[in-house]
């Protein structure tokens, strides 16, 4: 009789994590990257150059008074990467990363589709993780590469160069 009782407490013990994180008030961990787009594509490519030293900021903005808080700020390392801790649980605000500077002297300018990236911070949306990616933000380069009509083409569907 004992023995069946195990796996019953082992279930709710789990399924009572997410009440215990939101108790205690684990901060939630937002990771992201941020790029160079060298060819000024709008997207991520084998040109793509990571940048370090890039500053990004994490703002909440309320739905009702639609006053903005900035939550969090951090700088990339290797490969571009960034990771914030930001405490408390933002309930129903619109929270995004945003870009704030780049190091690089020739990609300074922040590509308008790709300036911020939605992030969820509340524990009421059954996600148990305090662990949330942010999607990938990116500058575009002064001046292309060379080389990038090139990459276009490979990046098109079935050859279609007159998309370019």
């Amino acid at each position: 009789m004992a023995r069946s009782s195990v796996p019953l407490i082992a279930v709710l013990c789990v399924s009572l994590l997410p009440l215990a994180a939101m108790a205690i008030g684990t901060p939630f961990h937002i990771e992201g990257s941020v790029y160079c787009d060298t060819c000024r594509f709008g997207f991520e490519t084998v040109a793509t150059k990571y940048i370090t030293g890039a500053r990004v900021r994490i703002l909440c903005k309320d739905r009702v008074t639609l006053k903005q808080d900035v939550v969090g700020e951090a700088v990339t390392g290797h490969r571009g990467i960034y990771k914030v801790a930001v405490k408390g649980d933002r309930q129903d605000q619109q929270c995004f990363a945003e870009l704030v500077h780049s190091p690089l002297r020739k990609c300074q300018v922040p590509d308008p589709g790709r300036s911020t990236a939605t992030v969820i911070l509340t524990r009421s949306n059954g996600a148990a993780s305090t662990r949330h990616f942010a999607n990938a933000m990116g500058f575009f380069r002064d001046e292309p590469l060379r080389g990038c009509a090139a990459l276009r083409r490979y990046y098109l569907a079935d050859g279609d160069s007159r998309a370019i």
